[in-house]
């Protein structure tokens, strides 16, 4: 009966061996990494990369289409995050942000209040109510640029700040 016991106990130490190796040496599942780089870029949906998102940029990056520095909101933290996940040298940001960063800035006076610009933000820096004036958080905003085109009466533009 002892023997029985030892032999299984041994057979499953050298299973249990085999998939720590294979686990280590053979590739993971690419929606692994896919997930992993998307957990990492900030979700602001922005398309300032190019994509319309952050995962179908974290898709491209996973499979070596696209650059790992194309996030501006991101920034220099989310670009070493990166790096570092994928073993790759960090370098710099593709736009590199002017001195400041661009905001933008609705001209209270020509605003109508259609809220238009509101539901394009991506990050919820628009402030306002139905048929009255908006106005941007400043802190909040990352320059994607989105609210610009949805305004009817073109009173949105872009400041460095």
């Amino acid at each position: 009966m002892w023997i029985a016991v030892v032999t299984i106990a041994v057979i499953a130490l050298i299973a249990g061996l085999a998939l720590s190796f294979a686990s280590r040496k053979l590739p993971s599942d690419p929606a692994d990494l896919v997930e992993q780089i998307n957990d990492l870029l900030p979700q602001t949906q922005c398309a300032q990369c190019g994509y319309a998102g952050c995962r179908p940029y974290a898709a491209a990056i996973a499979n070596d289409h696209e650059a790992i520095n194309l996030c501006p909101p991101g920034g220099d933290d989310t670009l070493r995050r990166l790096a570092t996940l994928l073993g790759k040298d960090v370098i710099p940001l593709a736009e590199a942000p002017p001195e400041g960063h661009a905001v933008a800035v609705i001209d209270e006076s020509l605003c109508i209040g259609c809220m238009h610009c509101r539901t394009a933000c991506p990050v919820d820096a628009i402030v306002g109510a139905q048929q009255l004036m908006h106005t941007v958080i400043e802190q909040e905003c990352t320059g994607c640029k989105l609210c610009i085109a949805p305004c009817p009466v073109d009173c949105i533009s872009m400041r460095t700040v």
